[in-house]
């Protein structure tokens, strides 16, 4: 552990971090730039004492969860952490399950489509992202467990008497494929996390169709997709399913897109402005247990 590089690392990120970057009131009187040593204590779920030794080169070497603590109050890119942990005398590893946690920048681009829909999913296709037409064009996950966020297994393991959501977006035979093709992956990857076991196992155990590809091996990749959502309020509307990789964190982000000057580009216009209302969605939703 290198104290003294590890302090000054510490200090030049905080100093650089806004209060308005990270959700805090600017207020008057601060008498440095960015944020003070007691705000990344707080957002970062330490103590004020503990974070100041470690900016003062005195404290002791950090556990990994107050180093991703850290890292998510100063908002490090994914190569500020990894210095970060080197800097601790903790060489990060990999991951032992997959990530949940999505880059700031990718919450930020959420934001910044507000004529697109957009989601972001994890290595198991649990839903852990989106913003709001997403929220109005498919539904509002804000409210749905955890476990039931996963597209996986609300398509193949719902029981006949739950209530389907107000949508179908995905082309079931399309989605099939994609989805054992990326749990295929995601077993390989994370063969010692037990919520990828369970997941698959569950799969396995309760849906045919599912084992039917699984044993199948299909590993082909699948072309950008069309699919229609025939929405309670607006109807029918096509769009253009893309995938785009978020590779460092095993995640994709689904973009549902229309067609300039169609009917769908109308409809979802539309849909922009009721369907927030309706649903009383926040402007993204990010990651919750």
């Amino acid at each position: 552990m290198d104290r003294q590089e590890l302090a000054g690392f510490l200090r030049g990120r905080r100093e650089h971090i806004a209060p308005a970057d990270v959700g805090l009131p600017v207020g008057p009187r601060r008498r440095t730039p960015g944020l003070r040593r007691e705000e990344v204590a707080q957002l970062a779920f330490i103590s004020t004492e503990y974070y100041t030794r470690l900016e003062q080169a005195r404290g002791p070497r950090p556990s990994r969860e107050v180093l991703a603590g850290l890292a998510r109050a100063l908002r490090l890119s994914d190569a500020e952490r990894d210095h970060l942990h080197h800097l601790a005398g903790a060489p990060p590893g990999p991951s032992a399950g997959p990530s949940r946690e999505v880059p700031q920048s990718i919450l930020d681009l959420l934001r910044r489509l507000p004529h697109t829909a957009a989601i972001v999913l994890s290595a198991t296709y649990e839903v852990i992202a989106w913003n709001d037409l997403a929220a109005a064009l498919l539904e509002d996950f804000s409210p749905v467990p955890r476990r039931e966020r996963n597209l996986v297994r609300r398509v193949y393991l719902a029981p006949p008497s739950r209530e389907r959501p107000p949508y179908d977006p995905f082309d079931a035979e399309a989605f099939a494929r994609a989805a054992v093709r990326r749990l295929r992956a995601a077993a390989a990857r994370y063969p010692d996390d037990r919520e990828v076991a369970t997941l698959v196992g569950d799969l396995l155990a309760g849906n045919t169709e599912f084992a039917r590809l699984w044993a199948a091996h299909d590993v082909r990749p699948e072309p950008t997709l069309l699919k229609t959502v025939d929405h309670p309020l607006i109807g029918p509307i096509t769009l253009n399913c893309t995938f785009l990789d978020i590779a460092d964190r095993d995640q994709q982000v689904v973009l549902f897109t229309v067609e300039p000057g169609s009917p769908a580009q109308e409809a979802l216009r539309l849909l922009s402005v009721i369907g927030t209302q309706r649903m009383d969605v926040s402007d993204v939703s990010g990651v919750s247990s």
